[in-house]
């Protein structure tokens, strides 16, 4: 099989920070976070309040009623995400290119708004007759979001959802690349896109007890936990060839993916499992440590996370850890689970494509756990490639690789 150079030409999202990419980077490059007490849900019986919330989203500006039958909020946000990168990258396809065109999202949780519905319907009122909604299961299924990406735009190829929590949407983006790199798909659509903002799965975040009180502080003394956000990214995937012969413009590139399991324990990380992923990324893109100027790290602000990626960073880049620039866009929009590598892969694109790093929010100081060369401000970049880490519960890691593309 073919070994091409893969490119991105269109990014779309709707966040926290805003309903597409501008408002996202406009926001993201000076640090304003989103986070703050949520109002859409009844918050007073949880023990913490915050959240990362989009506002102002109105599911009928985007879609015909009977569309909205069969939809949950995480698979309108898919579709509104994917629409955007679309309609930049305006791909031309011909009708043997949709065949040849994936579509692989990542998603955590799936229709949890669905669930939670017909589950309160369910047991609210016990011995009456209960009615969940007639598009229930097409509504929770975790690939609705892939599903109607391909309907929406007619496209045929390997079309797939992939769910490893909080790294699903790096796991997703890496593998479409691998789909376009080898030739097996001529493009491709990809991304995550997550709605964990209910009743039911704040109670279930609230027994866990990782979520802050106030606010996500990566890598930060002080820290008390993430703080849960939604949202929805997109790319469009094709490779380089392809792009150049019909004008396209070229907004970044992906240059190595690279995946690992812990094989450990199911919420406690480890240093060896992501320093084995970032590792792999490396060597897939066929570069040296030396290289990553830039890295958007998975930067949670757990107690147990940000020391461990910190020493997974240094094992893998060595002396270059204390050259490559981090930060973690989780400060800003939340941890949006499924969604959030693909958050990151859009700040990842932009860091390196416009030459300007989005810096952490909420720092209170120094943690010696956490000693990398960390971005507070916002910053110049002028790295040629940058890490983005995503490590999940369940110890399941997935890393892509970007390269800045100077045409």
């Amino acid at each position: 099989m073919s070994h091409r150079r893969v490119v991105i030409t269109g990014l779309g999202c709707i966040s926290p920070l805003g309903p597409d990419v501008e408002s996202f980077w406009a926001k993201a490059r000076l640090g304003e976070s989103a986070i703050g007490p949520i109002r859409n849900l009844d918050m007073s019986d949880v023990r913490f309040q915050n959240g990362a919330e989009i506002h102002g989203f109105v599911p009928t500006e985007h879609f015909e009623d009977k569309q909205l039958i069969p939809l949950d909020r995480f698979a309108q946000l898919a579709v509104v995400a994917a629409r955007e990168a679309v309609r930049q990258a305006n791909p031309q396809w011909s009708d043997a290119e949709r065949e040849r065109t994936a579509v692989v999202t990542g998603s955590c949780y799936g229709g949890k708004t669905s669930e939670d519905e017909g589950f309160r319907e369910i047991y609210a009122n016990p011995g009456k007759r209960a009615r969940v909604h007639p598009m229930t299961i097409p509504r929770l299924m975790a690939n609705a979001g892939t599903s109607w990406i391909a309907m929406e735009f007619g496209l045929q190829g390997p079309s797939y959802t992939v769910s490893t929590a909080c790294s699903s949407a790096n796991h997703a983006i890496g593998q479409a690349f691998w789909l376009v790199r080898s030739g097996i798909c001529d493009l491709a659509v990809t991304g995550g896109c997550e709605a964990p903002l209910t009743p039911g799965s704040m109670k279930a975040w609230e027994a866990l007890r990782v979520v802050s009180p106030d606010t996500c502080r990566p890598f930060s003394k002080d820290r008390k936990g993430l703080v849960l956000g939604e949202g929805a990214a997109m790319l469009v995937l094709e490779s380089e060839e392809r792009a150049q012969a019909r004008g396209a413009v070229i907004l970044g590139e992906i240059a190595g993916f690279g995946m690992s399991a812990d094989a450990h324990h199911v919420t406690q990380p480890t240093v060896e499992g992501p320093a084995l992923a970032i590792r792999r990324a490396l060597e897939d893109g066929r570069i040296d440590a030396a290289a990553i100027g830039h890295i958007n790290a998975h930067g949670t602000g757990t107690p147990a996370n940000d020391p461990v990626e910190t020493a997974a960073i240094r094992r893998v880049l060595g002396a270059q850890a204390d050259h490559a620039r981090v930060t973690s866009t989780k400060s800003l929009h939340g941890h949006t689970l499924g969604a959030a590598g693909a958050l990151e892969a859009v700040a990842a694109t932009l860091t390196l494509g416009r030459r300007e790093a989005p810096p952490i929010a909420n720092y209170l100081g120094l943690d010696p756990d956490c000693d990398l060369p960390l971005i507070l401000a916002p910053e110049a970049c002028n790295a040629e490639y940058a890490i983005s880490n995503s490590f999940a519960f369940g110890g399941l890691n997935a890393v892509l690789l970007f390269r800045a593309y100077r045409g």
